[in-house]
């Protein structure tokens, strides 16, 4: 630090007694609360709808220009479409038919805070929008979420496997009760839908659980 000197015995470096009984010293150095990495968690998911919601108000505003940024297949400049797509949709039926299923999925992923649904979004989004990339008709256009949608769904159905958690393992049953049949219609090729994007963002999902698994102690042989 230039023109700045600090007399060596005029500094004093608290040691561990010292910062055990320091005021604030235990809030400083304790964990964050589960509470907490749940309340940025719900932050992060609803902050993501939001962005859904006001980049459609701004793409009708604009005459649904933005929605060229969408994934175009094997055309370079198709591949900032990887990260737009999601935040882009076919008006607003299309939108609301997506932040459903967005918003509850991704609040349950949320209970394992924020960076857990940055991580498995991303992981999701870049899977299901390479895929759609690679394999998608050219001249296409695809723009939405459901590709985010459908990973987060098959994240929560996996990772009780591959965590080998009770909880996560009753967590995926309940998702696959509820939204077993819709998986199965949305991976169905049909005209006009992205099955392509559904496809390789439920891929995307096991792939997240996999590689966002807990670390499980070996037991030990004797």
């Amino acid at each position: 630090m230039d023109g700045l000197s600090i007399p060596r015995l005029a500094v004093r470096f608290p040691g561990r007694s010292d910062l055990r009984h320091a005021p604030g010293a235990a809030w400083a150095a304790g964990p964050v609360r589960p509470t907490e990495k749940r309340y940025d968690g719900f932050l992060v998911v609803f902050a993501i709808a939001v962005v859904m919601w006001l980049s459609e108000i701004a793409d009708v505003l604009a005459g649904h220009r933005l929605d060229q940024y969408g994934i175009e297949p094997r055309d370079t400049d198709g591949l900032a479409g990887i990260v737009a797509a999601p935040f882009l949709h076919a008006g607003f039926g299309h939108l609301v038919s997506n932040t459903v299923p967005f918003l509850i999925l991704g609040f349950v992923i949320a209970f394992k805070g924020a960076m857990r649904v940055v991580a498995v979004t991303a992981v999701v989004a870049l899977v299901s929008g390479l895929g759609t990339w690679l394999v998608a008709p050219a001249g296409t256009l695809h723009v939405g979420a459901s590709g985010v949608v459908f990973g987060y769904a098959t994240y929560l159905l996996s990772r009780g496997f591959f965590d080998r958690d009770v909880v996560e393992l009753a967590i995926g049953l309940a998702v696959g009760v509820i939204w077993g049949s819709v998986l199965l219609g949305g991976l169905l090729p049909e005209e006009g839908i992205s099955w392509q994007g559904h496809l390789f963002g439920a891929i995307g999902g096991v792939a997240a659980a996999r590689l966002l698994a807990s670390s499980r102690a070996e037991p030990s042989r004797a």
